[in-house]
């Protein structure tokens, strides 16, 4: 019955998957060939050859090459390549999570299933972001970088970043003002067209929440056209997301030119304890956290873990947005991981927007290395609301580049620290978005595999044979 309804993932770019609905009778369903990995160099390595070709090529330019000419180069080449690439990607997520969720839903056959998944993913989402918090919070405490700061590099550097930082100030006003009751009221769409178009995720998951409910409320026949045309839609999305692969090696080229080409060595090394800090407390969360639910709770070996969900990792750091991985992410949970496309098609667009573990690490982390630098002392209670409003926003920020940086700049101005401050880190928070995005992706894919082994559809022993696991197309 409606119970078999769900996403089937067989060729989408970076891991050679697509999405295509088994539905109906299962003499119906339609299988297909293993995916061929042909000849060519496979896409992650392309992707992995980029990166460091933008990198060293963007050291060369800030280091040799007259400003003029880097300017040039970043204006009328690297960023329009790289923003090309991101939002092609990009352009796709809002049809891709409100089709997505519908079939999760009508995927779980009925309205118990439903609520029951949802509340265990909630409850992943929330317990481990809150972890990750207090992670952040105890490495920034034990290290203390605000500590190191020059004053006259400080000044420095709010001083060059003082128009965008005002900038975040102001969507940080905008932000704080609506956040608390009226974000939750909004959760309810008026207008789920204007939603999607104004980014708004979490009114389109409400949306494709209340659209899979009532397609498990109708009649099978009744519901199966819907079925037939959200699967069309799903192929559709696909096909876009392939033509974006394409271009995926010279989109993180461009992307990573950018950031390097401006800044080279001299903030990372100025700012070198805090980056520090925030990519020891990630790393900490992803070989520990992280490893010991799959272990002790999933049963899962997590070496194996994560050797199958790479296309993710390396898609998530290249893109900085956890919606942009979510294509991505859907494939590798079907195809790498074997987990039943009902489950990830319910828990990852809801993961992609509320499951934030890198980003509640990195702005507990921020907010403490603000307040030692500006000498903002603040008690172990304050502390501890830091790590609760960390969780908070964190789950509320955008899952695109620079999503948290409003809200982060709100729970700033709470205890004391001046706003503007922001643009201390803005120089280096590009590579640390790139960071947090992979550590929340993880999290993403670790909640699929902790939610299928606890609903009992899915153990580790149904991974997917090495053979059969698509190998990434070639371009």
């Amino acid at each position: 019955g409606r119970a078999s309804y769900g996403l089937r993932i067989s060729r989408l770019g970076l891991c050679g998957s697509d999405f295509a609905l088994i539905f109906g009778d299962p003499s119906f369903t339609r299988m297909s060939a293993p995916v061929s990995s042909g000849k060519g160099m496979p896409l992650h390595t392309k992707i992995l050859i980029g990166l460091v070709v933008g990198a060293v090529l963007g050291l060369l330019f800030h280091s040799f090459a007259p400003q003029n000419l880097n300017d040039a180069v970043n204006r009328y080449v690297a960023y329009p390549i790289g923003q090309v690439f991101f939002r092609m990607l990009y352009m796709v997520v809002m049809p891709l999570v409100f089709a997505s969720i519908a079939l999760g839903v009508a995927g779980l056959g009925d309205l118990k299933a439903a609520g029951r998944v949802g509340s265990k993913s909630l409850a992943y989402f929330f317990a481990t972001t809150f972890v990750a918090a207090a992670l952040g919070l105890m490495m920034v405490n034990l290290i203390e970088p605000g500590n190191h700061l020059d004053t006259a590099v400080r000044d420095g550097l709010i001083q060059e970043y003082a128009g965008e930082a005002a900038t975040k100030v102001e969507a940080s006003q905008r932000a704080t003002e609506s956040f608390g009751i009226e974000t939750i009221v909004n959760i309810v769409t008026r207008n789920p067209i204007k939603s999607a178009a104004d980014g708004d995720m979490l009114g389109v998951i409400f949306f494709g929440l209340m659209f899979g409910i009532a397609l498990t409320m109708l009649a099978r026949e009744k519901a199966a056209p819907m079925i037939q045309w959200l699967d069309a839609l799903n192929e559709v999305v696909v096909k876009i997301v392939e033509l974006a692969m394409r271009i995926a090696p010279y989109g993180v080229a461009a992307l990573i030119f950018g950031v390097t080409s401006k800044f080279g060595f001299g903030l990372m090394q100025t700012l070198g304890l805090y980056v520090v800090t925030v990519l020891g407390a990630l790393l900490l969360h992803t070989l520990l956290t992280i490893p010991a639910i799959l272990r002790f709770i999933v049963g899962m070996n997590p070496v194996t873990f994560f050797s199958r969900i790479r296309s993710s990792i390396i898609t998530a750091f290249s893109t900085s947005s956890s919606a942009a991985t979510l294509p991505t992410n859907l494939a590798v949970a079907e195809q790498n991981l074997g987990i039943p496309p009902q489950i990830g098609g319910f828990v990852l667009p809801l993961g992609s927007t509320m499951c934030m573990n890198g980003t509640a690490i990195f702005e507990g982390i921020t907010v403490l290395f603000l307040a030692q630098l500006f000498d903002v002392d603040l008690s172990l209670g304050q502390q501890i609301i830091v790590v609760v409003m960390s969780v908070l926003t964190a789950v509320g920020a955008a899952g695109v580049p620079g999503g948290s940086i409003p809200l982060l700049v709100g729970i700033m101005t709470m205890f004391g620290i001046p706003g503007e401050a922001i643009g201390i880190v803005l120089g280096v928070d590009r590579i640390l978005d790139m960071s947090r995005t992979t550590v929340n992706v993880i999290g993403d894919l670790s909640a699929t595999a902790f939610v299928g082994k606890s609903e009992g559809v899915w153990t580790p022993a149904m991974l997917p044979s090495q053979d059969l696991v698509p190998a990434d197309e070639d371009l």
